[in-house]
């Protein structure tokens, strides 16, 4: 298990190397604990992720990182969204099921039992 100052540095580096890719910069990257989605964004160009996004595939990580930073270009989920998401992580459709379903604490627990 990763420290949360581990996670934290993870996540900001892989941040920076897309923001770099996409050509967009973050006013600000926040890593914290969230229970209900692996990122989000704000109008105000703030990027958020789940700090335990840090250990999940690099895959996943790649298709929450690319989607919540090219929402600094294009602030909906519409067609250029969605082929700019392709163009940087052909499989997103596989990765979409996965954000949609993030385990809950209560999930997580039940599904432990």
């Amino acid at each position: 298990m990763r420290t949360p100052d581990e996670r934290r540095k993870i996540l900001r580096e892989r941040v920076a190397s897309w923001a770099r890719r996409l050509n967009v910069q973050p006013r600000q990257v926040r890593v914290q604990r969230m229970t209900r989605k692996w990122g989000s964004y704000s109008t105000a160009g703030v990027v958020t992720l789940a700090a335990d996004l840090a250990d999940q595939n690099l895959d996943f990580q790649d298709f929450v990182i690319v989607h919540e930073l090219l929402h600094l270009r294009v602030p909906n989920h519409g067609k250029l969204f969605k082929a700019l998401l392709t163009a940087h992580v052909p499989a997103w459709q596989t990765y979409q099921r996965t954000k949609a379903k993030r385990p809950t604490p209560t999930n997580e627990s039940a599904a432990k039992r």
